[in-house]
């Protein structure tokens, strides 16, 4: 659980997308997009509050009719096709922590391009985020299914080598250690990290993973995705319990 830990869920979703034009609000197993992400956060108990970043008015609109708060709007600089997330997030903690004077614990990003997720995973992670209280935060992932360690190679020289270059010391695919690739499915930080860290988050080692299976690990960045996930969804292979959930 959060131990009584104020958590800000962040929603970040502009609207300039190249690959998919409208995503976030593109209909999506028959809502927006962004309105799945939303509906995963109100029936997650431990988070606090929900806001959309966004500089989009109609992606604010659809935000706020499924219930999201947009206390403000993104700045176009934060809304360009190479903006790095990191700056996106600081700046709504920033803007929440100005208006509401709330002291948020830990901040809990939600992209809306991976909905896949479930409240279960919300809590394993806060679970074991706070047996670690020197971790900076903890990061979804999942292994991917096939392993680099074995599988990837480069050409150098116009001959095949081995990307990793320890691949070479495994025999059998069964030697390889797990390797995890992140998914997109939850990011939970401290605060306190999110207004040090000025940069990257990558910067810090100190950072937990929370497994989650590779069937839900969706990633929605281009058409053939998109298509590929609402089969994913409509074929019942991947259920989104927020679909059916009774508020109490």
């Amino acid at each position: 659980m959060s131990n009584g830990a104020q958590i800000l869920a962040i929603i970040p979703a502009r609207g300039g997308s190249k690959g998919v034009p409208g995503k976030n609000i593109r209909p999506f197993a028959g809502l927006p997009l962004i309105a799945h992400t939303i509906m995963f956060a109100k029936i997650c108990p431990e988070i606090a509050r929900c806001i959309v970043s966004t500089d989009s008015p109609e992606i604010a609109a659809v935000a706020k009719e499924f219930g999201a708060e947009v206390p403000f709007m993104r700045p176009p600089e934060l809304a360009q096709d190479d903006t790095p997330m990191w700056p996106v997030l600081r700046h709504a903690l920033s803007q929440i922590g100005q208006h509401s004077g709330i002291n948020y614990d830990l901040l809990l990003l939600l992209d809306p391009t991976s909905p896949a997720r479930e409240p279960a995973d919300i809590s394993g992670a806060l679970q074991q985020l706070a047996l670690s209280p020197t971790a900076d935060g903890i990061v979804g992932v999942s292994q991917p299914d096939f392993n680099p360690l074995w599988h990837c190679v480069i050409e150098r020289g116009g001959w095949m080598t081995d990307l990793i270059e320890d691949g070479s010391k495994f025999d059998r695919r069964q030697q390889v250690p797990p390797v995890y690739r992140i998914n997109g499915s939850l990011y939970i930080w401290r605060t306190e990290f999110v207004r040090r860290q000025k940069d990257s988050w990558r910067q810090s080692d100190q950072h937990l993973i929370y497994e989650t299976p590779e069937a839900r690990a969706m990633s929605i960045d281009s058409i053939e995705e998109f298509c590929r996930a609402e089969v994913l969804v409509r074929s019942g292979l991947i259920s989104f319990p927020w679909l059916n959930h009774t508020p109490v």
